[in-house]
């Protein structure tokens, strides 16, 4: 398969299996998952990358313990809407997955998910800082999923 529009990732997948959703920092992947109905976004698990191979295979085994049928990777927009070295990194890492498994990508601006999670751990759950490091980017990566989710639901079908 390929990266394709968000529009289009609903024709390519399993009509009741899961998606996957990816926060990719500079040192962890946050990853979360939705529900068979795609109707909630939880959060996962946190990989801290070493190697793309190794990270990868993390990825898809997390992918297939869950049954899940396609990705979601959010997108770090500039805040004027261009497309800075952070989106070549994830469109390389999307690449790149290609080149190991046949599945269909799409991806998500996740401009201010980070700070939007950030923001609720501390007002919310008042989080230290130390715990808030632990969770952000898997909470970012669910908070990235629920958006394309709320955003394939209002599709015509």
């Amino acid at each position: 398969m390929a990266v394709v529009d968000l529009t289009e990732l609903l024709t390519l997948v399993a009509p009741d299996a899961p998606i996957v959703g990816l926060d990719l920092g500079e040192k962890t992947i946050g990853v979360a998952v939705s529900d068979a109905t795609r109707t909630v976004a939880s959060p996962l698990e946190l990989i801290r990358k070493t190697k793309f191979t190794d990270d990868a295979a993390a990825l898809f085994k997390l992918m297939e313990s869950r049954q899940a049928c396609g990705l979601i990777i959010g997108l770090p927009f500039n805040m004027d809407g261009t497309e800075g070295p952070r989106c070549q990194s994830s469109r390389a890492f999307a690449r790149n997955l290609l080149r190991l498994k046949d599945l269909p990508i799409a991806f998500w601006d996740e401009r201010m998910s980070s700070m939007a999670v950030n923001r609720v751990l501390i007002d919310e759950y008042d989080t230290t800082r130390a715990r808030r490091a632990d969770l952000v980017d898997k909470m970012a990566a669910a908070w990235i999923l629920q958006g394309a989710l709320e955003r394939l639901r209002t599709l015509p079908s």
